[in-house]
């Protein structure tokens, strides 16, 4: 059932071609490259990925294993869900119908990853968790072998998230079958028969329950219109902006605050009001409240950030010259192309245009992405 599934090797690929775009697949890489203890080795890791130095990949329970530079033995281990979590993921999944048809559509939820996390179920991987094994000489953790496993197997991830769930020890066919397997009790009254029910008419409707205290809106006096100063366009917007905000609310459970300038964005934005803020407009359409904070606010990121980012820029230029950064604090500029870094950990890329830096486009958490298109 658990039968392990092989994947033909990669072939190289262009300079600046970007690896998870997934955020599953990003947080995979993530745990990689936060367990990593050398930059040096990530960087060429990222190299070896791209350059098709890592052979036909095998996919298994607890596993991923490679012949890299067509000499060394490379694995990577994954600690396996034992059965009691196995039976704890899949009342998460059972719990909601979405759940089941989101993976089977190639797509991991982010409700099913925190409804999981909130059973003590970890499906995503974090620091420490993958172990990396090379019969190559190097003492790195991982090894350049072993990251570059791990970079590819990002891509495998964003095609098909279940090789996640294959890799912490169940695959598609035993979960589907695992699911479909799953008694559900059966608690409802007795039914009536449709013949029955039908035949039986509309009855007609209880009287209502009494009631001592009956709302009534206060009346607005006068009312809102031309002559009260009140201008429908302006409350059409209102209610749409109330609307949309309630929608967001139902989704997430919950709203981030805003300040009463980053509300007037963020109204301009939705609803193309102008009101002079153009800059503003983009930068909150491209990155929301945090878009608005890189364009307005300049701030100096950790250095290990920074270390990460440099070396992922230069892996994107694999046998060319990387360009020349001119840095200031979380802004690095090159040429007509000025990349700004974050606190949500992501690029934001702007142009220049009459003399000033404007927001070109959305954020990467890989430069190199922002610098190859």
């Amino acid at each position: 059932m658990n039968a392990a599934r092989g994947f033909p090797a990669f072939p190289p690929q262009r300079a600046g071609a970007r690896f998870a775009t997934s955020w599953w697949g990003r947080a995979w890489t993530k745990a990689l490259e936060d367990t990593s203890l050398d930059q040096v080795l990530l960087r060429k890791g990222r190299a070896y990925a791209k350059t098709g130095q890592v052979g036909p990949i095998t996919v298994s329970p607890g596993r991923i294993a490679a012949v890299t530079e067509s000499e060394y033995d490379t694995v990577v281990r994954v600690e396996q869900l034992t059965d009691a979590e196995w039976e704890r993921f899949l009342d998460q999944v059972a719990a909601k119908s979405g759940h089941i048809a989101a993976l089977l559509d190639r797509d991991m939820p982010h409700d099913l990853v925190d409804a999981a996390e909130d059973a003590a179920v970890p499906l995503l991987p974090a620091v420490g968790d993958l172990e990396p094994e090379c019969s190559c000489p190097d003492w790195g953790h991982p090894c350049k072998h072993a990251a570059a496993l791990c970079y590819q197997v990002s891509w495998l991830l964003d095609a098909d998230p279940f090789m996640l769930l294959l890799m912490r020890g169940r695959g598609e066919r035993e979960l589907i079958e695992a699911l479909q397997a799953r008694d559900v009790p059966d608690t409802a009254p007795p039914g009536v028969p449709a013949v029955q029910a039908f035949a039986a008419g509309v009855p007609p409707l209880p009287e209502p329950p009494p009631c001592d205290v009956v709302f009534a809106p206060p009346a607005l006096d006068p009312p809102p219109g031309p002559d009260a100063g009140v201008e429908a366009a302006a409350l059409r917007v209102l209610a749409a902006s109330a609307a949309s905000r309630a929608r967001e609310l139902l989704l997430r459970g919950h709203l981030p605050e805003l300040t009463e300038y980053q509300d007037r964005v963020r109204l301009a934005a939705e609803h193309d009001l102008g009101l002079g803020l153009e800059a503003a407009v983009a930068a909150w359409r491209y990155g929301g409240a945090d878009g608005l904070e890189v364009l307005e606010t300049a701030w100096t990121p950790p250095r290990q950030d920074l270390a990460r980012a440099q070396a992922r820029l230069e892996a994107g230029w694999e046998g060319e010259h990387p360009p020349r950064i001119q840095a200031w604090r979380n802004r690095w500029s090159l040429g007509p192309l000025q990349l700004r870094y974050g606190r949500d950990g992501r690029w934001y890329p702007f142009a220049e245009r009459d003399g000033q830096w404007w927001p070109a486009g959305p954020p990467e958490r890989d430069p190199s992405a922002l610098t190859a298109s």
